[in-house]
């Protein structure tokens, strides 16, 4: 009997290995995929030169054309679209413009599927370049989760937002590694750190918590203060030591770390989040203090694998307690790591994604769903 063909799938990714998203809701699972049996090809939207330049303010010549050249690296790409069954789109197959590619490749047979782990259909302004903004087309997504064969969303409110839209939605958690952070041993002797990882688009967050954190510096002058990703920060009365974020300097500023910070506005892109900070602090075995919103409320379980705060003075008290309470940070940061190493394993969110898009692939001709 001659073997059955493994099925194909071309990834599009918004970001290069770099941009947290498309690292954890593609390429960690690459290797993983294949093994289930999948052929995967995979391309970034964004170069790492176009990456870096997304950061930096003006710079708007350069941008555009960056911006050509990766259109059309994709649109190239995308000369070869007979080789594949499913065309995986992680968020918009081009960041701008109505979908008439995605709508051009699914008349033509191929499966689509869209994923997403943020509340990409609310229109958020670039912090960095207008014109951004202007070609954003947050209506887009929605269109794309009705017209996708099926939609993968980071978290239940996400799969639910596109349901309502007509799409056939799952939700796929995102996987956590903790095998990366296996070496980690913390100095007992070292000062207690609370952190914050992130990005210069989410490190205003921390204004919402920012009486919270100057009281507690004068309070505990001893405390360190480090934060990753967020750019030239500042915050007086808090003594924030600054570092650029790398794959490899991630685990090791976790791995000084005690506490780690998600705080989040009460608002619906909050609720679209994927938890991704707060998997990351609990994988390192760094106590997440986070806001008690969306699917943060699913991921922790309040003073057992972390802390949810509803109120400054929540905030205030889970962090003193933390601060003063060795004890209560040690059994929060064991059952952390333990509830990430076996709810979140990429091999088995692997496993489901594998049966997901093999299940595509072998539906039936009348269209039937898998």
């Amino acid at each position: 009997m001659a073997e059955l063909r493994r099925p194909r799938v071309l990834f599009l990714t918004r970001y290069p290995l770099a941009g947290a998203s498309s690292r954890y809701r593609v390429f960690q699972y690459l290797p993983l995929l294949q093994a289930e049996g999948l052929d995967c090809t995979v391309q970034s939207f964004m170069d790492d030169r176009l990456y870096a330049l997304s950061f930096a303010p003006g710079r708007t010549p350069a941008k555009l054309w960056h911006t050509l050249k990766a259109t059309v690296r994709r649109l190239w790409l995308l000369r070869h679209w007979r080789r594949y069954d499913i065309v995986y789109l992680q968020r918009e197959l081009l960041p701008f413009g109505p979908p008439w590619v995605e709508r051009w490749l699914k008349r033509r047979g191929l499966r689509l599927v869209f994923d997403y782990d943020d509340a990409l259909f609310i229109a958020k302004p670039s912090r960095y370049n207008r014109m951004a903004s202007f070609f954003r087309a947050p209506g887009k997504v929605r269109e794309l989760m009705g017209m996708a064969d099926l939609v993968v969303a980071g978290n239940n409110w996400l799969r639910d937002q596109a349901m309502a839209v007509g799409g056939h939605a799952v939700t796929v958690e995102v996987a956590e590694d903790t095998r990366r952070f296996e070496g980690i041993k913390r100095d007992p002797t070292a000062p207690i750190t609370i952190g914050w990882l992130g990005s210069t688009s989410t490190v205003k967050y921390l204004r919402l918590v920012e009486p919270t954190l100057k009281a507690l510096a004068a309070r505990h002058p001893e405390l360190g203060f480090e934060l990753m990703g967020g750019g030239e920060f500042e915050m007086p009365g808090v003594p924030w030591k600054l570092l650029p974020w790398s794959l490899e300097g991630e685990v090791d500023a976790l791995s000084r770390w005690h506490i780690g910070l998600m705080p989040l506005p009460d608002e619906d892109w909050a609720r679209g989040k994927s938890g991704g900070k707060a998997r990351t602090y609990m994988a390192a075995g760094v106590v997440p203090v986070c806001t008690a919103i969306g699917y943060n409320l699913e991921l922790l379980g309040h003073r057992h694998t972390g802390m949810l705060c509803s109120s400054a003075e929540e905030w205030q008290s889970a962090l003193d307690e933390l601060v003063t309470r060795p004890d209560l940070r040690e059994t929060i940061s064991k059952a952390a790591r333990v509830e990430v190493s076996k709810r979140f394993a990429p091999e088995t969110i692997a496993a489901q994604l594998a049966a997901l898009l093999k299940g595509l692939v072998s539906q039936d001709s009348d269209g039937a769903r898998p």
